[in-house]
């Protein structure tokens, strides 16, 4: 064998000890979630990047003022993170870009450092979008269907691709927010068309297919205990070839209702389950924050029987924003920290 061919070999080996040692950094040091856990334990952390623009911080039960992320992870088991993305909402009443899709890159890229998985809610509108209003994005006003399609795909393209350029998989991603009654109104409203509504969830699935094939989607629904609704809803997307990945559901008891309410929303979760052979996610529930003891024990309860669900199709649970202040956001009180800057008891319910 030459001195050529020897020195060579050499350097192949060398090249291939340096890759093992950086790989297992990698999967080591870098905290970074790979894949998405077999149960979530999630938080909506969208106000994170808009509460730190104006000086927020966040401080631990003890009182002591850390990263949220390290707070949520370390303390109360929290791995995943849910993150919504608006087209531009500059031009809406809630301005200042929050949220949009660089923004919410930059918070997922956070939540990935921190080792969480990424939920990303893609509500197909300027601003909020829920069960009351699917109000379509200004620059999208006047388009005609086709055209409408061809906006949802590739606003999701962009969404996605900025994602990527972050270092960003999500593992879940839904098309739509809480579409009770469709999307992007009139034209996707189900009531008027579940064959447009149903077009519509196939054109942002397969957009986040298209760059992340592994990435699962959803399409979550609000009134997790509505078996009516989700059968009308997610049974009429099916019948008219809508193709998604999960049925995700929202569930905001009161706290007087919520042991009876959760029961019925894991009764509705099974039913889906064993009609469409899908699996469910609870992608938000919040409670009271004055009430951090009976929060707590809704929390864990819900996390318990959605984790208990047969073939393991209960995938997880997420609390809408918990590292709000009290009456943040023009009078939100059910979040997880108090006026004192510290948790209540409500995360708790997420240990174990």
């Amino acid at each position: 064998m030459s001195l050529a061919v020897k020195k060579k070999g050499a350097a192949l080996i060398a090249l291939l000890a340096i890759a093992l040692v950086l790989a297992s950094l990698s999967g080591a040091g870098m905290k970074r979630a790979d894949a998405a856990p077999a149960f979530a334990k999630g938080a909506d952390i969208s106000w994170v990047a808009g509460l730190e623009a104006q000086g927020y911080t966040w401080k631990d039960k003890n009182g002591k003022v850390r990263d949220i992320f390290d707070i949520l992870k370390n303390d109360y088991q929290i791995n995943s993170a849910r993150i919504r993305v608006w087209v531009n909402p500059n031009m809406s009443d809630y301005a200042n870009g929050y949220m949009n899709a660089e923004k919410a890159a930059a918070l997922a890229k956070r939540a990935k450092a921190a080792g969480m998985s990424v939920m990303l809610t893609l509500h197909y509108s300027d601003s909020w979008a829920d069960p009351g209003q699917q109000t379509k994005p200004y620059a999208w006003q006047s388009f005609n269907f086709t055209q409408l399609m061809d906006a949802v795909y590739s606003h999701t393209v962009y969404v996605m691709n900025t994602m990527k350029n972050a270092g960003v998989t999500p593992d879940w991603v839904q098309i739509g927010n809480e579409t009770n009654n469709g999307m992007l109104w009139e034209d996707g409203k189900a009531t008027v068309s579940m064959k447009n509504y149903a077009w519509l969830v196939n054109t942002g699935n397969n957009a986040v297919k298209s760059v992340f094939s592994s990435t699962k989607t959803i399409v979550h629904i609000a009134g997790g205990n509505d078996n009516a609704l989700f059968v009308w809803n997610i049974g009429g997307l099916l019948a008219n070839g809508a193709t998604f990945d999960y049925i995700g559901m929202s569930l905001y008891p009161s706290t007087s209702d919520w042991s009876a309410k959760v029961d019925q929303t894991i009764s509705n979760a099974n039913d889906l389950i064993n009609r469409y052979g899908k699996s469910v996610m609870i992608c938000e529930i919040g409670l009271d924050y004055s009430q951090p003891a009976i929060a707590k024990n809704f929390v864990s309860t819900i996390k318990t029987k959605v984790r208990n669900i047969s073939g393991g199709k209960g995938l997880g649970v997420f609390y809408w924003e918990p590292e709000s202040p009290p009456n943040y956001n023009g009078g939100y009180k059910l979040g997880a920290w108090g006026a004192d800057g510290k948790p209540t008891a409500a995360l708790e319910g997420f240990l174990n």
